[in-house]
């Protein structure tokens, strides 16, 4: 599986605007293409964030979609978005311990490593990370997300509501400091996001 994430920032209050452009005419463009598997968005509302993520069946199908929804992605995201990125990864480690809900938060950790040690940080999240979380209480799942070529990865951790999300903090710092030690990662983003959609199909 490989994914898109789109991440935008911008006014507060113009917020809700592109969320419903997306679960709409965004949601739309999506499903009619090729290799679609699913997708998630999720909202910072306080600061004014918004982190959208297609999934896809294949790296050619994910590249073959962005032509059109690069034309399409800035009158989506009107009049919110200020700033928008795009950044492209395979889903390296996935595991889910039940479906994600509206309201649901994500504990999203940006990471840098060196090429040379991808598979590295692969088998470090697999046999310490998911381990680790799956007893915590409203887990819903796990991701690890990488660019093997430049070094760039990005660990989620879904939970099913926010109270869940927030007493973890504690014991997934834990879990961070060992992993990044054991994988020679540099964490360089640590991000808390709403869940306001989210369904990846793997059937």
């Amino acid at each position: 599986m490989f994914v898109r994430a789109v991440y935008a920032t911008g006014d507060p209050a113009l917020l809700d605007s592109a969320v419903r452009s997306l679960n709409s005419g965004g949601r739309d463009l999506l499903e009619e293409r090729p290799g679609y598997r699913g997708a998630g968005v999720f909202a910072d509302r306080e600061l004014g964030k918004l982190l959208a993520v297609s999934w896809w069946e294949t790296e050619e199908a994910r590249r073959n979609s962005d032509e059109v929804m690069r034309e399409r992605r800035g009158q989506l995201l009107e009049p919110f978005a200020g700033t928008v990125s795009v950044a492209n990864y395979e889903v390296a480690v996935f595991h889910q311990v039940e479906h994600p809900r509206q309201g649901g938060g994500l504990r999203a950790t940006r990471m840098e490593f060196d090429p040379r040690d991808a598979d590295l940080v692969v088998d470090t999240f697999r046999a310490t990370v998911v381990p680790r979380v799956e007893p915590l209480p409203g887990l819903a799942g796990t991701c690890l997300q990488i660019d093997r070529e430049r070094g760039l990865g990005v660990a989620g951790i879904l939970f099913v509501d926010r109270a869940s999300l927030a007493a973890s903090r504690a014991a997934v710092a834990a879990v961070r400091h060992e992993a990044s030690a054991k994988a020679h990662v540099d964490v360089v983003g640590l991000e808390e996001f709403e869940v306001v959609h989210a369904d990846v199909r793997f059937d």
